[in-house]
């Protein structure tokens, strides 16, 4: 039994929580080569490049603080710190090997470094984060949310850990974990997830259909409530977060671009994967106008060769960790409301100030204030203190997340930064003041103090307290005129204590000021579902409002209504034609309306009708298709009919394109055969393709013989010839093998062609198919290959033909040999075992096989090795599925800002790919209904279709025509990449995988088959 699943059961014995601390604390060990060994911390700091004025103290390392990973605070100041020993480990005995602690470090004297040492708890397994409050401590320790009761405050647990949550996905990850607690303006626990697997969270005990499934993203917890609940879903792994003055929250990431505004309902591009809400249709971008990395060029691993020139002019690379908005009082005004990370690769702060932009921010880059020159320099989190210091954590290592080469624990040290002289702390312990003085302290100009103050209300609050006495202080500061900065931490207060009422935060509607009108939207749904009258007096709110960020809000707010009050509010927001183009408004008002669509169709065409917002009429006529009501499909052939408007019309036909992309037939719409009558005068070609594309899908097959003169036609252009052959392959026009057959000898069409060919089960065709093969292009060499091995019948004269000399067996790639596997035929199997022996169906021997190219592949081999070979092998063996340095294809993970630099990390993917799987990336093994065995990744989902996305080809298929799928353990890449190349060749490759930037092909080198 491991050791989570022993907590548990002991959980299920005792009153509160796990087992007590009864062992010594395990001593942590170094898994890595330190190489020249850990800076010395005098080293260190001298290395810090600080503005003037500026000055930097060490205020705890090892070894009284090994592995920092997390930081807070607590209302004396002190500083919290989780220690992470158990990262990226899965089969340790967590009793006796690794255990991870909180410590508490107190500075006595602010002299910057700490005086006073307490280890607090040392029983932690995958700690990650750590905050105080409401009596207690909270950790997360995947995949548990725990409470660490300290009610009488004396430093020591008073008893066993409590579950709050669990679920959080802990055993096939090792990275990419839940992280970053944080106490909100709202009073909620707020967190974050990474990318790399699905939680589903609950209470202990609830049943998993009751649980809230989540990837990447942030979410939050309320602690007197007990209510769980997802804010925004996205990005890749969020791993630091702040609030400004006004409470909007900023969001930082690692690998794809940094920053984001999260507005509660968002859904945030991710680096890969699709979000579960087959409805989307559309995710919003990054809120910075920027990037830090020069993507023209690029960089390798900053232990391995530092990032390139335009990188570190740039920002200093893609990872980020630590987020943080200063609003304290030490540091000069001109860094107040600026937002401050930690740039992992750059060893460095990244600076970026927000501003008011559009409807909501945008935020752009000011130079880097602080950097670090210890190549060790690990930063991860930033937390500023009572003097307004800045505290940086850094994990102290040579490694990357991913930690291929191993984990240096024994390293670890914790930076202050403050300015000038600090100020001396308002008061010792804030705990101690009356419930007056803390009220005082949010007029405190450093942040810090108005925080502690509004949360030590707020438990006071949870504790029966009477706070009668301040509530009409409270209610002064927040309803009267003046700075809102103040308004707004007194409306936050008044909340957390529970005195706010519905009426006076409908008054607040009225405010003049925009960041309040907004708090007051946010705070009558922040126990979900808004009264009638709250609704009301949204939807005359939404009239009269001028104000993008309020009405942003407003739309983000739809999401708590019931589906049929949202109509009124979201017309509204529509009618404000001056942000139709805004890049994040229309996008949420679609994610407000979506679920209401299917139960209203009459309100949500009459809205696509009203004028243009963004991409909204296209969405609604999407989802109105896709549900396939008929008041809905006849609303859309009315507007078709009567509208004259083109970009209407484009907009629906387009939406409706969307829908039904991938089907064979489907119910036309009432009157059809009126809107192809009214359309077909029209002089736009787009519009008369959406149309002819959407007639082959509805049975009018007055449209086929205009598509095969399209696809045949030398003339048409060549996207109005593919688009002809996509619609006939998919409508299964008579003749179409025929048609495509002919096509083969057409260059820039042979895939296209061959790709149809595919679904023809006909003998005949894999003929010819086989008889082409090497005389067509690369790409449609490739799908004929694909094609052969995707039925059985076909893979054994494939295999004659190899068996037989004919074709050359390194034509077949890795993945087609896996593919041949599949197909579930022995014969098949035993004649690809013996014609690939060294692609093994398992990876039995990947630790052998990695610790023999270590030792082949030293430094000055590779030095060597020559990287214009190896982008020639990159281009036949990973650009079907990765991209590097604009090459490729995005069937996997971007290769550009991986870890590139570590051979161990490229190792590891290349020859083991299953080692640490992302569920994205978890292959399928399609049957269809014409033959076919399909491996691939099921990237989309709806009601009517699957999209399937294999190395070559990204397909729509119905679900009526597969006939089984089944999930692999395996990766949609296969084993043995490296085997059927000599070391030469794998030296070369893996040249070009760290090289710093986009080298040229050799002499003559172009397109060749695989």
């Amino acid at each position: 039994m491991s050791r989570p699943a022993r907590i548990l059961l002991a959980l299920s014995l005792l009153p509160l929580g796990s087992i007590a601390s009864a062992q010594r604390f395990p001593e942590p060990y170094d898994s890595q080569d330190p190489g020249n060994g850990l800076t010395p911390t005098s080293e260190a700091i001298d290395g810090l490049q600080l503005p003037d004025g500026f000055r930097a103290t060490l205020f705890a390392s090892e070894p009284d603080v090994r592995q920092p990973i997390a930081l807070a605070t607590d209302p004396r100041g002190r500083l919290w710190v989780a220690e992470n020993y158990t990262y990226a480990e899965q089969a340790v005995n967590f009793d006796t090997d690794l255990r991870d602690r909180i410590l508490i470090l107190d500075d006595e004297d602010g002299d910057g470094r700490f005086d006073r040492r307490t280890v607090f708890w040392d029983e932690g397994i995958r700690l990650t984060s750590v905050e105080v409050g409401f009596g207690g401590v909270w950790a997360l320790c995947a995949p548990y949310l725990l409470f660490i009761p300290d009610r009488d405050g004396d430093d020591r647990p008073d008893g066993p850990p409590v579950v709050l949550l669990d679920g959080w996905n802990a055993d096939s990850i090792r990275h990419n974990l839940v992280n970053g607690l944080r106490w909100g303006p709202d009073g909620w626990l707020y967190g974050r997830h990474g990318i790399q697997a699905n939680s589903r969270v609950g209470a202990p005990g609830t049943p998993d259909e009751d649980r809230v499934l989540l990837n990447c993203g942030v979410w939050r917890y309320h602690p007197t409530r007990k209510t769980f609940e997802v804010v925004a879903r996205g990005t890749t792994n969020p791993w630091g977060m702040d609030w400004d003055e006004h409470g909007q929250l900023f969001l930082i990431n690692t690998v794809i671009p940094h920053l984001w505004h999260v507005i509660p309902g968002a859904s945030f591009e991710r680096m890969y994967g699709e979000h579960f809400d087959p409805h989307l249709y559309v995710l919003l971008g990054q809120t910075a106008d920027h990037v830090h990395w020069d993507t023209r060029e690029s960089w390798t691993a900053a232990s391995r060769s530092g990032v390139s020139d335009g990188t570190d002019r740039a920002g200093g690379g893609h990872a980020h960790s630590g987020l943080l908005i200063y609003q304290g009082d030490d540091w000069p005004e001109e860094y107040r409301g600026d937002i401050f990370a930690l740039n992992f690769h750059g060893r460095r702060v990244n600076r970026d100030r927000p501003e008011r932009a559009g409807a909501t921010y945008t935020a752009r880059h000011l130079p880097d204030p602080i950097l670090w020159s210890d190549p060790w320099f690990r930063g991860i989190e930033l937390v500023s203190g009572p003097d307004g210091g800045v505290f940086v954590a850094d994990w102290s290592d040579v490694g990357e997340c991913h930690e291929n080469d191993g984990v240096h624990r024994s390293s670890g040290r914790i930076y202050k930064i403050t300015h000038g002289d600090p100020s001396e702390p308002a008061a010792s312990d804030l705990s101690s003041l009356d419930d007056a003085a803390l009220v005082a302290l949010l007029r405190h100009p450093n942040v810090w103090y108005a925080r502690q103050a509004r949360h030590l209300l707020q438990q006071r609050a949870s504790a029966g307290a009477d706070l009668s006495p301040i509530l009409d202080l409270l209610r002064e500061l927040s309803s009267g005129e003046g700075d809102e900065v103040l308004r707004l931490r007194a409306l936050w207060t008044l909340h957390g204590i529970g005195g706010t009422t519905e009426d006076g935060l409908i008054a607040l509607l009225d405010d003049p000021d925009e960041q309040i009108r907004t708090w007051a939207i946010r705070l009558l749904v922040d126990r979900g579902q808004p009264s009638e009258k709250a609704i009301s007096a949204f939807g005359r709110l939404a009239e009269r409002e001028q104000s993008g960020l309020v009405l942003t809000f407003l739309a983000s707010a739809l999401q708590r209504m019931p589906t049929d009050r949202r109509w009124p509010i979201a017309r509204a927001i529509a009618s404000h034609s001056e942000f139709a183009d805004d890049p994040v408004l229309p996008i949420m008002l679609w994610y407000g309306i979506k679920d209401s669509v299917p139960t209203a169709p009459d309100r949500a065409a009459e809205l696509a009708s009203s004028g243009r917002f963004g991409a909204l009429p296209r969405f609604i006529a999407r989802r109105l298709t896709a549900e396939g009501s008929d008041p809905g499909m006849r609303l859309l052939s009315r507007f078709l009919i009567r509208r004259e408007d083109l970009a209407f019309r484009r907009d629906v036909l387009s939406g409706m394109a969307d829908a039904l992309r991938g089907l064979r037939r489907a119910d036309p719409p009432p009157a059809w055969d009126e809107v192809t009558d009214s359309l077909s005068s029209i002089d736009d070609e787009e519009i008369r393709g959406l149309v002819r594309e959407l007639s082959i899908v509805f049975g009018h097959g007055r449209g086929l013989d205009e598509l095969r003169r399209i696809a045949t036609n030398p003339e048409e252009t060549l996207s109005a010839r593919r688009d002809a052959i996509a619609t006939l392959v998919r409508s299964r026009a008579d003749g179409l093998a025929e048609l495509l057959s002919g096509l083969l000898s057409e260059r820039d069409l042979a895939s296209d062609a061959v790709r149809g060919l595919a679904t023809v089960d006909d003998p005949a065709t894999s003929a010819l198919l086989l008889e082409l093969l090497g005389r067509l292009p690369a790409e449609a060499n490739r799908e004929a290959l694909v094609a052969l091995a995707s039925r059985a019948t076909s893979a054994r004269a494939l295999l004659d033909a190899v068996e037989a000399g004919r074709i050359d067996r390194s034509t077949i790639s890795a993945f087609l040999v896996r593919q041949l596997r599949t197909l579930g035929d022995e014969e098949i199997e035993q004649r690809v075992a013996t014609i690939w022996p060294e692609y093994r169906p398992i990876s039995e021997s990947a630790s052998a096989r990695i610790a023999a190219l270590r030792a082949e592949l030293t430094p000055d081999r590779l030095g060597s090795a020559d990287p214009t070979r190896g982008r020639l092998l990159f281009s036949q063996t990973c650009a079907q599925c990765h991209v590097l340095f604009g090459e490729g294809s995005k069937v996997g993970p971007e290769l550009t800002g991986a870890q590139r630099g570590d051979l161990g990390y490229l190792l590891e993917n290349l020859v083991d790919p299953n080692a640490t799987l992302a569920a994205d990336y978890r292959m399928r093994v399609f049957a269809l209904a014409d033959g076919r065995i399909v491996n691939g990744l099921a990237v989309e989902q709806t009601d009517r279709t699957v999209t399937i996305q294999t190395p070559s080809d990204r397909m729509i298929i119905p679900r009526d025509e597969i006939e089984d799928q089944r999930v692999s353990d395996v990766s949609l890449m296969p084993e043995g990449m490296l085997d059927r190349l000599s070391i030469d060749e794998v030296a070369d490759l893996i040249r070009y995988l760290q090289s710093p930037g986009q080298v040229p092909l050799p002499d003559g080198a172009g397109e060749s088959a695989p």
